[in-house]
C-alpha cells in the first residue's frame, strides 16, 4: 500500500523560477509601444495590432491580449483632462455653441486616437510584467501556469 503525502504546496510568484519583471519599467517601455522586455524591439505591427513576437528579444507577444481595457482607460484619461477644462471654460467664458463643438470634438477625437496605443502598450507591459496570459503549452512541465 502506498502511503500519502500530506504536505500541501503553495504556489506564489515567487516559488517559480523566471527572469525578475520589473512593473514599472515593463509598462513605461510598453507605453513607448516597445518590447516589455528589452525595450528594443516594436510592440506593434499596425495600429492597434500586437505583433507575434520580438524582432530583438525574441518574446512572445500572442498570449498577451488587451481587449478592451485600453480603450477604458483612454476613455477615463481624456474625460478627466478635458471635462473640468470644457466646464472652466463654459462657467467663465460661455462661447457659443458651435465654436465649443467646432473645438472639443476634434481635441477629444485627436486625444483619444494619440493616447490608444500607448496605454495599450502600457497594458500589454503589465500583463506581461505579472506573467498574466494564458496557459502556454511550451513552457517546461516542472513550472505551472502562473
Amino acid at each position: 500500500m502506498e502511503t500519502v503525502n500530506t504536505t500541501t504546496t503553495v504556489w506564489t510568484r515567487d516559488a517559480v523560477k523566471g527572469e525578475k519583471r520589473d512593473l514599472w519599467t515593463a509598462m513605461k517601455r510598453g507605453f513607448r509601444c516597445r518590447c516589455p522586455r528589452c525595450g528594443e524591439g516594436k510592440l506593434f505591427r499596425a495600429f492597434l495590432k500586437v505583433g507575434n513576437n520580438c524582432s530583438v528579444c525574441g518574446l512572445d507577444y500572442t498570449p498577451h491580449r488587451a481587449d478592451d481595457l485600453p480603450a477604458y482607460l483612454v476613455i477615463i484619461i481624456v474625460g478627466h483632462i478635458l471635462v473640468p477644462v470644457i466646464l472652466w471654460i463654459e462657467t467663465d467664458y460661455a462661447p457659443p455653441v458651435w465654436l465649443q463643438l467646432s473645438i472639443y470634438l476634434p481635441v477629444t477625437l485627436i486625444a483619444s486616437l494619440a493616447l490608444l496605443q500607448p496605454v495599450k502598450g502600457a497594458v500589454v507591459g503589465f500583463q506581461w510584467a505579472l506573467r498574466m496570459h494564458g496557459f502556454d503549452e511550451n513552457a517546461p512541465s516542472d513550472v505551472p501556469p502562473v
